[in-house]
């Protein structure tokens, strides 16, 4: 974002107050994340100190739902795969929660890996698109873990043990080798 001249700076700071909050509604209002942002921050926050514990178990009701049913294709799962993915990451930018995005693709992983062995037994030409993203999603979820502190990584290591133990188990296998994906990780 570029900076503002600072000409424009002295002037616009030189405003009455009244002039410098319209000018700041407007401004927000134009961003719907920043909006969300400020909406978190500002009301969710100060009326409820679990907010953050309430949107993680609203995501966790929307990742363990939808990849237990049937599907009829593994690129439809493929699909609820992503969507749900794309949430995870919205809610870690609204609310800046690196580890609940982390817990909560874990959980996502595990349960495709868990509850579609149909979809994950064989690596042929319809599961691989399907198995690649497993691959690939896992191997980020372990790169974003050493952003990590080491407390939280003790946290989510049986949960990370878990789903690298079903991905070897998975015809995902091959993949994950060739990532550079370990079978097992110890901190």
């Amino acid at each position: 974002m570029p900076a503002l001249p600072p000409d424009l700076r002295k002037a616009l700071l030189a405003l009455p107050q009244k002039e410098k909050d319209q000018l700041l509604t407007r401004l927000v209002a134009q961003d719907a994340v920043l909006v969300e942002q400020l909406t978190y921050r500002l009301l969710e926050l100060d009326d409820d100190a679990d907010a953050l514990e309430t949107r993680r178990q609203r995501l966790r009701t929307q990742v363990d739902d939808p990849v237990r049913g049937y599907h009829q294709t593994p690129n439809d799962l493929l699909h609820i795969v992503r969507q749900l993915q794309a949430r995870l990451a919205y809610h870690a930018k609204i609310t800046g929660d690196t580890f609940g995005e982390i817990e909560l693709t874990l959980r996502l992983l595990g349960n495709v890996l868990r509850h579609q062995p149909e979809a994950v037994a064989r690596l042929h030409g319809p599961t691989q698109p399907l198995l690649q993203h497993l691959a690939r999603r896992t191997h980020e979820v372990l790169r974003q873990t050493t952003k990590l502190h080491p407390d939280y990584l003790t946290e989510l290591e049986p949960a990370l043990n878990e789903v690298l133990a079903l991905l070897y188990a998975s015809a995902a296998a091959p993949l994950a080798r060739e990532l550079g994906v370990p079978v097992a990780i110890k901190n």
